[in-house]
């Protein structure tokens, strides 16, 4: 690999995606913050070394500084990688936005939408912080593998060529390979949207489905993720990508996965409320699904594998209903012609 520019990064949020990238860019020889919302969680990693309630066993080196003050974290740092909840990423950069250094790459890691506004996280950091870069990081990437140095890859997407090979640069090692895509929309929905049909996998695992049903479920959830997205503007081949069909395999497929997690718990009968308290971790998929269903709405775009998990969350649909309701729709096509966006990549050439 060849030699890393050093750069003072912070990230802003300690849980497990967090605390493992700022392991990782520690050890890419990068000087460190890690900021935490809550002192004393602050203040327990630094003390044990340790993020004991969201990566266990993984060692945090010395080098970084830990940290729940928003001007130690931010000061003189060129790079921040935002690693909060999407809920709370608006409120976050409001709190700390002033802050920030001029000139900052703002790299989001978040996997969301925000509901309110229909926005994706990046359009909100962009309106929050508009003199700023925005890129964005994601990918098939779960934080217990990759602070196992597992290789794994991923993608790094901004509007600006120069924002997302800066990204690429930050991360990359030998474990950790980093692509670049210029269709930063395409790039967020494909992280986000996946979450939904994760939870849609989970749900016919508890219910006792086999491997017919989940293949079903990821490649018809591929498809309406593909088809909102284009109808969005992005660009068709991001979800044949790393952030499409690659998060999706993995997001449906593995138990650290904490959508899936939570959507074998309901499957098995358990509520909303009792299922994510067991998952006790923030599950993206479940308010996702409340901008996702606004999102199919808007564009006028037929995605039932969505609607559905929208139903069982917030309108009482009875779970055994689930499969009812997707197996006995009306007859259809499996169209796989599909318009295919190439702006993005002319826009990219053009820029140097």
């Amino acid at each position: 690999m060849e030699t890393l520019h050093r750069e003072k990064v912070a990230v802003m949020g300690s849980g497990s995606w967090g605390t493992a990238l700022a392991v990782l860019l520690a050890e890419n020889g990068h000087d460190v913050a890690l900021w935490s919302y809550r002192q004393e969680e602050a203040e327990a990693m630094a003390a044990e070394g340790e993020n004991r309630e969201f990566l266990p066993g993984i060692a945090i080196p010395k080098s970084i500084q830990i940290t729940w003050d928003c001007e130690k974290a931010l000061t003189g740092r060129q790079a921040v990688v935002l690693a909060t909840p999407s809920s709370y990423l608006r409120s976050t950069l409001q709190r700390f936005k002033g802050h920030l250094e001029r000139g900052a790459l703002l790299i989001n890691v978040a996997k969301g939408l925000e509901e309110s506004t229909l926005q994706t996280l990046g359009q909100v950091i962009a309106q929050e912080c508009p003199e700023h870069q925005v890129a964005a990081l994601s990918g098939p990437s779960h934080a217990e593998e990759v602070s196992r140095k597992i290789p794994t890859t991923v993608v790094a997407s901004s509007a600006s060529r120069a924002a997302a090979e800066r990204t690429q640069g930050l991360f990359m090692n030998e474990y950790f390979r980093v692509y670049t895509n210029p269709d930063l929309l395409g790039v967020e929905l494909g992280g986000a949207l996946k979450n939904v049909i994760a939870l849609a996998a989970g749900i016919s695992d508890g219910l006792g489905c086999g491997d017919n049903t989940k293949a079903a479920l990821m490649t018809r959830g591929i498809t309406e993720i593909a088809r909102l997205g284009t109808a969005m503007g992005a660009d068709f081949h991001t979800f044949n990508g790393l952030s499409g069909i690659g998060d999706l395999i993995v997001t449906c497929t593995s138990m650290h996965s904490r959508n899936r997690r939570a959507g074998i718990l309901i499957g098995q009968g358990k509520s909303l409320t009792e299922a994510l308290g067991e998952v006790h971790m923030v599950v993206e998929g479940v308010y996702t699904a409340q901008a996702a269903v606004k999102f199919m709405e808007r564009y006028h775009v037929e995605m039932p594998i969505t609607r559905t998990v929208y139903q069982v969350l917030y309108e009482e649909l009875p779970i055994q209903g689930v499969m009812k309701n997707l197996m006995e729709r009306e007859k259809k096509s499996e169209d796989l012609s599909w318009h295919l966006v190439t702006e993005h990549q002319v826009r990219w050439q053009e820029e140097r």
